[in-house]
């Protein structure tokens, strides 16, 4: 907890950011021969199990190529207009030196003892206490605060929530979150789509295939294994998003506290917080603030419990309970 930043995060974030990359193309191809299963038993095609199946990986043969060259175009599009998204999300806007003079002193003054340069600063119109940053360079770092968060902490503890997204910033934390939503994006989309059309649809192939030979020809089968496949690639794309390392949170805390040396600001900030953060925003969006409860599935949660970073913080930052 004495120091932020720690070289060995950084490479492991990187190493992160790699394999998801990498990882991308082998999820995309199991999406992709899912939903030719589901296509050949739609088109009639099924003779049996196992002649769907491999009429289904002649489909994926063909098509992979423009598969990966429509996800390049995604990642294209999500790459360089990802901050409007975020911001049309959240319902964000640029906040001015001139409306806020104090906070962007506060940043900076922050940023200037680290030599980095300032990001810029957008605020949400909502009474709720949060605030996270975003982008991918230098050039393109922001951080995101409320009102709520403006109007009730005091100076030391909104400089203590700067310098938690500021060392998020500088742990490449803020980069691994956006390619991971960029990642699933893609997933997402087709596993909503498959998820609410799965029972209309099943019911559908169930009565064509039962209209001609029962299901002697195995469409039910193959049906029940297109969704299976489809399922695995949404849920290993979310369990990779889900399951990105809570450490970020502490290590986040603890920068905060090496930047201000005030741990004091840091958890008094964090307990104003809790309970008064929610805020109406996409996961993938939730997931980068500084404090999330909600868990997907009642599994999976984003952040540590907010009692766990006070414990942390008073433990090894010095901090009082």
């Amino acid at each position: 907890m004495g120091a932020f930043g720690l070289q060995t995060h950084i490479w492991n974030n990187n190493l992160k950011s790699i394999l998801l990359l990498a990882g991308f193309p082998f999820l995309l191809v199991l999406l992709l021969y899912g939903l030719s299963v589901a296509f050949v038993v739609l088109n009639g095609d099924v003779t049996s199990v196992g002649g769907g199946l491999s009429l289904a990986a002649d489909h994926v043969a063909r098509l992979w190529p423009f598969a990966l060259l429509g996800a390049a175009v995604w990642f294209g599009i999500a790459w360089l207009f990802y901050q409007t998204m975020i911001e049309a999300a959240v319902g964000a806007r640029g906040l001015t030196r001139k409306e806020a003079p104090d906070l962007y002193n506060l940043l900076e003054n922050l940023c200037v003892s680290r030599g980095l340069r300032t990001p810029k600063i957008n605020i949400i119109e909502t009474p709720a206490l949060n605030a996270f940053a975003s982008g991918l360079s230098e050039k393109s770092y922001k951080v995101t605060v409320t009102r709520g968060l403006l109007e009730t902490l005091d100076r030391d503890e909104l400089e203590a929530v700067l310098a938690h997204e500021l060392t998020h910033i500088m742990n490449r934390d803020v980069r691994l979150l956006i390619i991971a939503v960029i990642f699933v994006g893609i997933f997402s989309f087709f596993g909503e789509m498959i998820f609410r059309n799965a029972f209309r649809s099943g019911v559908r192939v169930g009565g064509y295939t039962r209209s001609r030979k029962g299901d002697s020809r195995g469409g039910g089968i193959l049906i029940l294994i297109a969704a299976l496949i489809v399922i695995i690639a949404y849920l290993l794309a979310l369990v990779i998003r889900f399951t990105l390392s809570r450490k970020r949170e502490y290590l986040a805390d603890a920068g905060a506290v090496e930047l201000t040396r005030n741990p004091d600001a840091m958890i008094s900030a964090l307990r104003k917080i809790s309970g008064r953060s929610k805020i109406n925003a996409p996961n993938d969006i939730q997931q980068m603030m500084i404090e999330n409860d909600a868990r997907f599935a009642g599994i999976f949660a984003t952040h540590p419990p907010i009692e766990k970073r006070i414990e942390a913080l008073t433990k090894f930052a010095g901090g009082r309970e």
